[in-house]
């Protein structure tokens, strides 16, 4: 019982950061970043400053939540790909969770002038990446994990798990700058696959 409360709490905090993150990208949308107080926020869904607090530290997490409640669950998506498959097979569906959220009708209005603001914002760029590298981190230790499962473990220094990770998320952020000088008009999941083509395996 102790374990199921936990989970219905857990779900709860996330569909409040949801709500948050939905109504603050609204704002930051239409008012721009700079010009979006927490304020503003907090009386969009009806809290309080200090309870929009207690589920983002800042205004620039809230803008990165858009991201966060997604590329939170590229290692789960990992985990759950078929063993046997090709294992950059296996790196580009993981993507799918945030081209998936990005072609959602209820997102897809807003996610360029998201991607947008995050790409041309140093600031919040920088906490992008910062997030995407320890979801990355995340991802290299399912590969191990993976590998080892399959009783072809890595050893420990070698390089390849970081060096697939690290180009696959490479490829990630050149497929969202693709995306992005398309003016959003184009597919995500189609420069996504453009850009792990260009370094993939061939033949």
């Amino acid at each position: 019982m102790g374990g199921e409360r936990v989970g219905l709490r857990e779900l709860s905090r996330r569909a409040v950061r949801e709500e948050i993150t939905e109504a603050a990208t609204a704002l930051f949308v239409e008012r721009g970043f700079e010009a979006t107080t927490v304020d503003d926020i907090a009386a969009a869904v009806g809290m309080s400053q200090r309870s929009v607090f207690r589920y983002f530290a800042t205004k620039e997490e809230i803008v990165l939540g858009h991201f966060a409640l997604v590329v939170d669950d590229m290692p789960a998506a990992l985990r759950a790909r078929p063993a046997g498959e090709p294992v950059w097979t296996s790196l580009r569906r993981v993507f799918d969770v945030l081209v998936a959220r990005g072609e959602a009708p209820e997102h897809r209005q807003r996610m360029a002038p998201v991607h947008r603001m995050v790409f041309g914002t140093p600031a919040l760029l920088a906490g992008y990446l910062q997030k995407l590298q320890r979801t990355q981190d995340a991802v290299v230790a399912a590969l191990s994990e993976r590998a080892a499962s399959a009783g072809a473990p890595y050893a420990p220094d070698d390089p390849a798990p970081r060096a697939l990770a690290a180009a696959a998320f490479g490829c990630l952020v050149a497929a969202q700058h693709s995306w992005i000088a398309s003016g959003g008009k184009g597919s995500l999941a189609g420069a996504l696959d453009r850009a792990m083509a260009t370094v993939g395996p061939r033949g």
